[in-house]
């Protein structure tokens, strides 16, 4: 009887002494997660609102929510007394081992919000990066998928997709299709200015501004190269580009224009 006495001496002891900090933590907790979740839900209304990624929303929010919800853990823990340097060395030092571990994902993952932060490209858009171009399927945090013209699916890191040089063909309304023509030294130049400037001309597709440019811009050594450089929209890019090119040669042939091709004379010389 005297050591139950004792046991319920103890326990109201500690009762008395650690109760008040108990129920302070306890009420901190509950009042700390309310107040989370409604400046969680500002938070979406406010990124709603605002002009970013809808792919990006749920990460924000979750990452948001996480982060909170650990210094709430943190704080509370400390009422309650428990010994939170050693315990925040401890999750440092896991934190670095695991960050060094994953270093190669966390990059692709910062370089994946970066991506969908900035938008230096979006979903449909034609890029060119990494060696690779195409179509823009799917922005993922981690990576970014295209489609080839020829239908091969291309999965680039975010990370090195982030890091160095793109090319998006898709954010100018119109592009410039940059083809060069070379003739003989024995075409007339005069003529056959006149029979590209004809060309583009007659098709409907090619803006009259900006002006297209014909210019001779090389005396090379087997032909005179003329640059053609016509605007048009970008979407009729790459058909002005195929089409141009089928008719100058057939254009060339009609009005007696050469094209020429390298050639090598070879003189044999024998020794009598």
């Amino acid at each position: 009887m005297e050591k139950m006495s004792k046991y319920s001496d103890y326990a109201t002891d500690l009762l008395f002494k650690y109760g008040p900090q108990l129920l302070l933590a306890l009420v901190t907790l509950i009042i700390g997660l309310w107040v989370i979740n409604i400046f969680l839900r500002g938070f979406k209304k406010i990124i709603l609102k605002g002009n970013v990624d809808p792919s990006l929303h749920p990460f924000l929010r979750s990452f948001l929510g996480i982060f909170l919800k650990t210094l709430l853990v943190i704080s509370v823990m400390g009422m309650v007394g428990i010994e939170m340097t050693s315990f925040i060395a401890v999750l440092g030092a896991a934190g670095l081992a695991f960050g060094m571990a994953l270093s190669g994902s966390l990059q692709n993952f910062a370089g994946g919000v970066l991506i969908l932060l900035f938008k230096p490209f979006k979903v449909g858009d034609y890029i060119e990066a990494q060696g690779h171009a195409g179509v823009v399927q799917l922005i993922h945090v981690f990576n970014t998928i295209l489609t080839t013209p020829d239908n091969k699916t291309i999965i680039i890191p975010n990370g090195a997709l982030s890091n160095a040089s793109m090319v998006n063909y898709s954010t100018q309304v119109t592009r410039r299709v940059d083809l060069k023509f070379g003739t003989g030294y024995q075409d007339n130049i005069d003529k056959t200015r006149a029979v590209l400037k004809q060309i583009i001309e007659s098709d409907e597709r090619i803006l009259k501004e900006p002006e297209p440019i014909i210019a001779v811009s090389e005396l090379a050594d087997s032909s005179i190269n003329f640059v053609v450089r016509p605007w048009v929209n970008a979407t009729d890019y790459w058909a002005v580009y195929f089409d141009l090119q089928e008719k100058v040669k057939k254009a060339f042939d009609k009005e007696g224009i050469s094209i020429p091709y390298p050639q090598q004379d070879v003189h044999i010389i024998t020794k009598k």
